[in-house]
């Protein structure tokens, strides 16, 4: 596992300079902004909320919940995002927690009690998804919401992302996971959850063909 967490690391890394280029990624496009932080909004509770972003990437989400009054701590296995994250929040002036770690088991560092747990194309990345998701769950406070921003891409093939240098058969979720498939897993895991289709292009800065949703769950 250590060698597949060193691979995936590595493959993020080399992307994490030209990440924010995409512009659901970097949030440079102010439409795009707004869009991203009004959905935000609607599925966060009143500020400020505690708020584990997983997944975190180059830190573009958790700095619009700072923004909006919340307290995000972000965790990532790369440490080239985390890096840019960190210096994204503390330009923007907020001290919020940003660290390396594997977002399918959150190191204790981050927190064991959290308002909101979001991640955001984070699923199909894992081994086993399911277990996260469990696990993610245990770390809601009573009440608390898991906000998943998910989707099926269009012509995911299991080979499509040979560079992670694992077998698709580790990755079950590979090329993204249908709403059907993560509501039906989700469930028996939670009190009550709403599939949000999220198909307007300007969350995305382009036209889509896929399958893009946010599931929000409650514990």
């Amino acid at each position: 596992m250590r060698e597949t967490s060193a691979s995936i690391a590595s493959f993020w890394d080399a992307f994490a300079a030209s990440f924010d280029e995409e512009a659901d990624h970097g949030l440079r496009d102010p439409h795009v902004r707004a869009a991203w932080a009004g959905r935000l909004r609607s599925w966060t509770p009143p500020s400020p909320a505690d708020v584990l972003d997983l997944g975190c990437g180059t830190g573009s989400l958790s700095l619009v919940l700072a923004e909006q009054g919340h307290r995000p701590v972000g965790v990532d296995l790369s440490p080239l995002m985390v890096g840019q994250a960190r210096r994204k929040l503390t330009e923007a002036g907020f001290d919020a927690v940003m660290m390396v770690g594997d977002a399918s088991n959150p190191p204790a560092a981050a927190g064991t009690s959290f308002d909101v747990i979001l991640s955001r194309h984070l699923l199909w990345t894992l081994p086993d998804p399911e277990d996260a998701l469990r696990r993610w769950i245990g770390l809601l406070r009573p009440g608390g919401r898991l906000v998943l921003i998910e989707g099926r891409w269009a012509g995911a093939e299991p080979d499509e992302d040979q560079s992670y240098e694992v077998e698709a058969e580790s990755m079950p979720w590979m090329g993204g996971v249908e709403a059907e498939r993560l509501v039906q897993a989700l469930r028996p895991m939670v009190r009550t959850l709403r599939v949000e289709p999220l198909l307007d292009p300007t969350l995305w800065g382009r036209s889509i063909q896929d399958e893009r949703y946010a599931v929000i769950a409650f514990a």
